[in-house]
């Protein structure tokens, strides 16, 4: 399928490896030139190199700590004109209500919330110009909330949710669709070190950190299979589509007994 995306300008936050990276990878794919913002100029700068070598097109490195809105504002005036706004830097991180006061909770969400609340807000002006659409990748315990030692992940996350959904209800009318991805499992550098932690913790040895995988299909998401999933909502292919957030989870969100 033609995603009708070639020639689009996407900027995607957290773009120097996992998630981001895959999401970029897969505009590019699209013959999307793309802008990757991260922490880490070096990272990017190499990440960049590689999808021009692979696609062809152009990719702008933009090296920002986009939890200071002094920040974000320099983004929006180096980057300029973009037709997609992909939000997708930040990672909040463990402990559950007694382990984390008010300022922990606050630093955790200084990115990974306000920073998208921010990014929205700069490049609004453009997107409504040009008939732009945002996506939020945001995660999928903003909508189970099983886990009291991942509280601020998921209070960052359901909040996120809303966000997502209210300014999608008012941006349709200023031709801007806002859609919103909750990804659960995604085989991360994150993700894969957390689980070899784990393995060194119960088994002895953080190689064998695939015997604790207990997953739908037995396998975590690739980021790549978020990027599809962005590629798509964020094309006139899914124009009828706003206001809404997807889940993909390998089926966790509503798990049914082995062998049913």
């Amino acid at each position: 399928m033609d995603l009708q995306l070639s020639g689009k300008r996407v900027l995607i936050t957290g773009a120097s490896k996992g998630i981001g990276l895959g999401v970029a990878r897969v505009f590019a794919e699209e013959g999307c030139d793309v802008v990757l913002v991260a922490r880490r100029g070096e990272v990017l700068e190499a990440a960049c190199g590689k999808i021009r070598g692979d696609y062809g097109v152009t990719a702008q490195a933009v090296a920002a700590d986009l939890s200071r809105q002094d920040e974000v504002e320099r983004v929006a005036e180096e980057v300029g004109a973009i037709d997609v706004l992909v939000n997708n830097a930040g990672a909040i991180g463990w402990g559950d209500l007694m382990a984390l006061d008010n300022a922990a909770f606050r630093a955790m969400w200084e990115l990974k919330v306000f920073g998208y609340i921010s990014m929205c807000r700069v490049f609004y002006p453009v997107l409504k110009a040009r008939g732009g659409v945002i996506v939020n990748v945001i995660g999928a315990a903003g909508d189970e909330w099983r886990d009291p030692s991942y509280i601020a992940g998921s209070t960052g996350n359901a909040a996120l949710i809303g966000f997502t959904r209210t300014l999608g209800q008012g941006a349709i009318w200023d031709g801007v669709r806002v859609v919103g991805i909750n990804p659960g499992p995604v085989a991360t550098d994150r993700y894969v070190d957390r689980l070899h932690d784990r393995a060194r913790h119960e088994l002895g040895d953080g190689e064998r950190w695939r015997e604790l995988l207990d997953l739908p299909f037995g396998r975590p998401a690739e980021p790549e299979h978020i990027g599809y999933a962005a590629a798509f909502l964020a094309s006139p292919r899914s124009a009828a589509t706003a206001s809404t957030v997807l889940t993909i989870d390998t089926g966790l969100g509503r798990p049914t007994p082995r062998g049913r």
